[in-house]
């Protein structure tokens, strides 16, 4: 098995290193790393063994079975029809793919079943959907979801290395170099990627849209609101969720303590409850202060946690590669 990285040097694509050493799969793997012309010929460890950066034309040229990419929408656009018109699968972390209706956007827990051989180009949804559906999908199955509210606290390595350097900055004094409009150390703001018309900032278009392609369901409404917050990893969500029919607290627990790659953490009498410093680090996906929305019928809250990194990125796409191998579908 050859498994390329397209953008092995930035932040997820480090990530994607240390979650393919983790996995039995990829124990033996031959790895082709590719990074931008800045970073060609650097050396970077895997599996303790050294490799040699290449550029993605050389990557293309190496022929790998897999190639995973993290390296921007530009890139994808225009590499990853390339290394899938010669049978190699993409899975691509970008937001290039996620809108077209011809490229499944994966989940593994939800919908890698419905992959196939045809499938060259796999998109990975955005971070803070992951996160959000992972709990929805089995509560979605059970009591059908008629709307969703949704206000995230995104983490600054969810926007990337420039503005992780920012927050650092800013808490030696250095407030010059700037990845964002607005001081982001000792503040929050409401604005996490590019506004439209509407007032709507893209991260919050793509929690209705992406959300609404895993599940298979156009008629949930959903409505979000996406704030960046000044911590470093891990990216958190207070969610309100309306169903179509009642529930018991009880069963809701079960049903997602049963979910693979979920952890319930609700017991809020002894301050046990997810955050993102807990959350570093780790694949799962948390979910605590579940609690009735006494104000409208069948309404539930909760609160949900994940490494923006992880799960939200790098242990996603693995698991999407995992399940291609497992299932031969390369």
């Amino acid at each position: 098995m050859k498994i390329a990285v397209v953008g092995v040097t930035g932040l997820v694509g480090q990530v994607i290193l240390k979650v393919l050493e983790e996995s039995n799969i990829f124990s033996a793997t031959e790895l082709i790393p590719v990074a931008s012309f800045s970073s060609v010929g650097k050396i970077i460890e895997f599996n303790r063994e050294q490799y040699k950066v290449l550029s993605i034309g050389e990557g293309l040229e190496a022929n790998p079975d897999i190639a995973i990419f993290s390296a921007g929408s530009d890139v994808s656009k225009e590499w990853a029809p390339k290394f899938a018109g010669i049978n190699i699968t993409v899975i691509d972390n970008s937001s290039a793919w996620r809108t077209d209706e011809d490229i499944p956007l994966v989940v593994p827990e939800i919908n890698a079943d419905n992959l196939t051989r045809k499938n060259r180009i796999i998109a990975n949804p955005n971070c803070s959907t992951i996160q959000l559906v992972l709990p929805l999908a089995p509560l979605h199955e059970k009591y059908r979801i008629r709307r969703v509210v949704v206000s995230t606290y995104q983490s600054v390595t969810g926007t990337g290395y420039y503005a992780l350097k920012q927050l650092e900055n800013e808490r030696i004094g250095d407030y010059q170099h700037k990845a964002y409009p607005n001081q982001i150390d000792l503040n929050l703001f409401p604005h996490a990627g590019e506004f439209n018309e509407s007032g709507y900032n893209s991260e919050e278009l793509k929690l209705v849209n992406e959300t609404r392609r895993i599940l298979a369901d156009n008629s949930i409404r959903i409505t979000a609101t996406a704030v960046r917050v000044p911590i470093f990893r891990g990216h958190s969500e207070s969610v309100n969720v309306e169903f179509e029919e009642e529930f018991v607290l009880d069963d809701i627990r079960n049903i997602l303590n049963q979910s693979e790659g979920i952890i319930v953490e609700d017991d809020v009498m002894n301050n046990k409850y997810p955050m993102p410093l807990l959350a570093s680090g780790r694949n799962e996906v948390f979910v605590g202060r579940i609690r009735r929305d006494f104000s409208n019928p069948n309404s539930l809250n909760m609160w949900i946690v994940a490494d923006n990194l992880r799960k939200g990125a790098a242990t996603n796409a693995v698991q999407i590669a995992e399940h291609i191998v497992r299932n031969k579908l390369v």
